[in-house]
Protein backbone atom coordinates (compact mmCIF):
# COMPACT_ATOMS: atom_id res chain seq x y z
CA UNK A 1 0.00 0.00 0.00
CA UNK A 2 1.49 3.44 -0.69
CA UNK A 3 1.40 6.61 1.02
CA UNK A 4 -1.21 8.03 -0.97
CA UNK A 5 -3.34 5.57 -0.14
CA UNK A 6 -2.55 5.16 3.47
CA UNK A 7 -3.57 9.15 3.87
CA UNK A 8 -6.84 8.28 1.90
CA UNK A 9 -7.82 5.40 4.21
CA UNK A 10 -10.27 6.89 7.39
CA UNK A 11 -8.22 7.10 10.28
CA UNK A 12 -9.87 4.66 13.22
CA UNK A 13 -9.91 6.57 16.76
CA UNK A 14 -8.39 4.42 19.57
CA UNK A 15 -10.97 3.07 22.32
CA UNK A 16 -10.59 4.68 25.97
CA UNK A 17 -9.35 2.68 28.38
CA UNK A 18 -11.72 4.17 30.50
CA UNK A 19 -15.51 3.27 31.12
CA UNK A 20 -17.90 5.30 29.59
CA UNK A 21 -19.06 8.05 32.23
CA UNK A 22 -23.17 8.13 32.23
CA UNK A 23 -25.76 5.76 32.44
CA UNK A 24 -23.57 2.59 31.20
CA UNK A 25 -21.62 3.64 34.62
CA UNK A 26 -24.71 4.65 36.92
CA UNK A 27 -26.07 1.11 35.89
CA UNK A 28 -23.78 -0.80 38.15
CA UNK A 29 -25.56 1.02 41.06
CA UNK A 30 -28.83 0.97 39.56
CA UNK A 31 -29.15 -2.45 38.82
CA UNK A 32 -28.61 -3.95 42.59
CA UNK A 33 -30.91 -1.09 44.14
CA UNK A 34 -33.52 -2.34 41.61
CA UNK A 35 -33.19 -5.68 42.32
CA UNK A 36 -33.38 -4.92 46.00
CA UNK A 37 -36.66 -2.79 45.29
CA UNK A 38 -38.35 -5.89 43.68
CA UNK A 39 -37.56 -8.14 46.41
CA UNK A 40 -39.41 -5.65 49.07
CA UNK A 41 -42.05 -5.59 46.97
CA UNK A 42 -42.10 -9.49 46.25
CA UNK A 43 -41.85 -9.79 50.51
CA UNK A 44 -44.78 -7.21 50.75
CA UNK A 45 -46.76 -8.96 48.58
CA UNK A 46 -46.72 -12.58 48.91
CA UNK A 47 -44.17 -12.89 52.46
CA UNK A 48 -44.78 -10.27 55.44
CA UNK A 49 -46.41 -7.10 55.42
CA UNK A 50 -46.26 -4.68 58.71
CA UNK A 51 -49.04 -2.96 60.25
CA UNK A 52 -49.75 -0.33 62.93
CA UNK A 53 -51.98 -1.01 66.06
CA UNK A 54 -54.30 2.23 66.04
CA UNK A 55 -55.69 1.51 69.73
CA UNK A 56 -55.34 0.07 72.78
CA UNK A 57 -58.01 -3.30 72.21
CA UNK A 58 -55.14 -6.12 72.08
CA UNK A 59 -53.38 -4.85 75.46
CA UNK A 60 -51.19 -5.68 77.23
CA UNK A 61 -50.15 -7.82 74.23
CA UNK A 62 -50.19 -5.23 71.59
CA UNK A 63 -50.43 -1.51 72.56
CA UNK A 64 -51.31 1.52 70.16
CA UNK A 65 -48.28 2.84 68.11
CA UNK A 66 -46.69 -1.22 67.80
CA UNK A 67 -45.83 -2.03 64.94
CA UNK A 68 -46.21 -6.15 64.00
CA UNK A 69 -45.37 -8.07 60.91
CA UNK A 70 -47.74 -9.89 59.71
CA UNK A 71 -46.69 -13.40 58.03
CA UNK A 72 -49.03 -13.73 54.80
CA UNK A 73 -47.70 -17.19 54.47
CA UNK A 74 -48.72 -18.49 57.72
CA UNK A 75 -51.99 -19.65 55.87
CA UNK A 76 -51.27 -20.88 52.74
CA UNK A 77 -50.64 -24.11 51.49
CA UNK A 78 -53.81 -25.61 53.40
CA UNK A 79 -52.51 -24.26 57.02
CA UNK A 80 -55.85 -22.38 58.93
CA UNK A 81 -56.01 -20.09 61.14
CA UNK A 82 -56.16 -21.98 65.04
CA UNK A 83 -57.37 -21.15 68.19
CA UNK A 84 -55.30 -18.43 70.12
CA UNK A 85 -53.78 -17.07 66.76
CA UNK A 86 -53.54 -13.62 66.80
CA UNK A 87 -54.82 -12.22 63.44
CA UNK A 88 -54.93 -9.33 61.04
CA UNK A 89 -57.66 -9.17 58.26
CA UNK A 90 -60.03 -6.86 56.34
CA UNK A 91 -63.31 -6.21 57.74
CA UNK A 92 -64.97 -5.41 54.92
CA UNK A 93 -68.48 -7.47 54.87
CA UNK A 94 -68.14 -8.42 58.53
CA UNK A 95 -66.99 -5.66 60.91
CA UNK A 96 -67.36 -2.82 57.92
CA UNK A 97 -70.55 -1.74 57.27
CA UNK A 98 -69.71 -0.20 54.26
CA UNK A 99 -68.72 -2.51 50.89
CA UNK A 100 -66.87 -0.22 49.37
CA UNK A 101 -63.94 0.10 52.29
CA UNK A 102 -62.69 -2.30 54.10
CA UNK A 103 -60.33 -1.35 57.12
CA UNK A 104 -57.78 -3.53 58.48
CA UNK A 105 -57.90 -5.12 62.13
CA UNK A 106 -56.04 -6.83 64.51
CA UNK A 107 -57.72 -9.54 66.94
CA UNK A 108 -57.25 -13.01 68.45
CA UNK A 109 -58.62 -16.12 67.12
CA UNK A 110 -61.12 -17.63 69.79
CA UNK A 111 -63.33 -19.68 67.86
CA UNK A 112 -63.10 -21.82 64.47
CA UNK A 113 -65.42 -23.46 62.24
CA UNK A 114 -67.15 -25.77 63.48
CA UNK A 115 -66.24 -24.77 67.20
CA UNK A 116 -69.18 -23.28 69.76
CA UNK A 117 -68.85 -20.16 71.46
CA UNK A 118 -70.32 -18.82 74.93
CA UNK A 119 -69.91 -16.91 77.31
CA UNK A 120 -69.82 -17.60 80.05
CA UNK A 121 -69.66 -20.42 82.42
CA UNK A 122 -70.32 -19.86 86.62
CA UNK A 123 -66.85 -18.69 87.00
CA UNK A 124 -67.14 -16.08 84.31
CA UNK A 125 -65.02 -17.92 81.80
CA UNK A 126 -65.32 -18.22 77.83
CA UNK A 127 -66.17 -21.96 76.82
CA UNK A 128 -65.13 -23.53 73.40
CA UNK A 129 -67.10 -26.55 72.69
CA UNK A 130 -68.35 -27.30 76.22
CA UNK A 131 -64.54 -26.62 77.98
CA UNK A 132 -63.41 -23.33 79.68
CA UNK A 133 -60.47 -21.47 78.06
CA UNK A 134 -57.70 -20.44 80.04
CA UNK A 135 -56.97 -16.46 78.61
CA UNK A 136 -53.91 -15.78 80.60
CA UNK A 137 -53.25 -13.30 77.89
CA UNK A 138 -56.25 -11.06 78.98
CA UNK A 139 -55.74 -7.30 80.26
CA UNK A 140 -55.32 -7.52 83.96
CA UNK A 141 -58.24 -6.52 85.48
CA UNK A 142 -61.07 -7.53 82.72
CA UNK A 143 -63.04 -10.09 82.77
CA UNK A 144 -63.35 -12.31 79.53
CA UNK A 145 -66.78 -10.56 78.51
CA UNK A 146 -69.01 -8.56 79.78
CA UNK A 147 -71.51 -9.47 76.83
CA UNK A 148 -73.48 -13.03 76.87
CA UNK A 149 -73.09 -14.80 73.57
CA UNK A 150 -73.59 -18.49 72.26
CA UNK A 151 -72.43 -18.85 68.87
CA UNK A 152 -71.87 -21.72 66.60
CA UNK A 153 -68.53 -20.71 63.89
CA UNK A 154 -70.02 -21.20 60.50
CA UNK A 155 -67.02 -23.45 58.68
CA UNK A 156 -64.45 -21.04 56.71
CA UNK A 157 -65.36 -18.46 59.31
CA UNK A 158 -63.34 -17.54 63.07
CA UNK A 159 -64.73 -15.64 66.01
CA UNK A 160 -62.55 -13.05 67.11
CA UNK A 161 -62.33 -10.77 70.24
CA UNK A 162 -59.65 -8.29 71.67
CA UNK A 163 -57.52 -9.31 74.97
CA UNK A 164 -58.09 -5.80 76.55
CA UNK A 165 -62.24 -6.83 76.38
CA UNK A 166 -63.69 -4.07 77.92
CA UNK A 167 -62.08 -1.21 74.93
CA UNK A 168 -62.61 -3.72 72.08
CA UNK A 169 -65.15 -4.32 69.39
CA UNK A 170 -64.77 -7.48 68.40
CA UNK A 171 -67.45 -10.07 66.89
CA UNK A 172 -69.59 -9.36 70.43
CA UNK A 173 -70.29 -6.31 68.81
CA UNK A 174 -71.30 -7.44 65.36
CA UNK A 175 -73.59 -9.82 66.32
CA UNK A 176 -76.23 -8.55 63.65
CA UNK A 177 -74.14 -8.07 61.70
CA UNK A 178 -73.83 -10.84 58.24
CA UNK A 179 -72.15 -13.45 59.40
CA UNK A 180 -73.12 -13.16 63.02
CA UNK A 181 -69.99 -11.78 64.22
CA UNK A 182 -67.47 -13.78 62.33
CA UNK A 183 -65.01 -13.47 59.73
CA UNK A 184 -64.25 -15.24 56.97
CA UNK A 185 -60.82 -17.06 56.73
CA UNK A 186 -60.37 -15.52 53.06
CA UNK A 187 -60.25 -11.99 54.67
CA UNK A 188 -56.83 -12.67 56.90
CA UNK A 189 -54.56 -11.42 55.45
CA UNK A 190 -51.92 -12.69 57.92
CA UNK A 191 -50.95 -13.94 61.64
CA UNK A 192 -49.15 -11.86 63.65
CA UNK A 193 -45.59 -12.96 64.34
CA UNK A 194 -43.49 -10.34 65.52
CA UNK A 195 -43.88 -6.71 67.20
CA UNK A 196 -41.04 -5.37 65.24
CA UNK A 197 -41.32 -1.39 66.27
CA UNK A 198 -39.98 0.21 68.92
CA UNK A 199 -37.28 -1.28 69.19
CA UNK A 200 -38.04 -1.59 72.98
CA UNK A 201 -40.40 -3.88 72.44
CA UNK A 202 -39.95 -6.34 69.83
CA UNK A 203 -41.20 -9.94 70.58
CA UNK A 204 -42.75 -12.89 69.18
CA UNK A 205 -46.07 -13.25 69.91
CA UNK A 206 -45.80 -16.72 68.99
CA UNK A 207 -46.92 -18.88 72.39
CA UNK A 208 -47.98 -16.30 74.16
CA UNK A 209 -52.09 -17.79 73.77
CA UNK A 210 -52.29 -18.20 77.37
Amino acid sequence: MNTDEQHKRPMERDRSPHPVRGWGSRSRFVRPVAAVAVLLLLVHAFAAEPFRIPSGSMGNTLEAGDRVLANKLAYRFGNLPARGDVVVFDGTGSFDRGPSRGTDYVKRVVGVGGDRVRCCDERGRIEVNGEPVDEAYLHPGDRPSAVPFDIAVPEGRLWVMGDHRSRSSDSRDHLGSPGGGTVPVERVIGRADWIVWPASRWTSLRGRDG
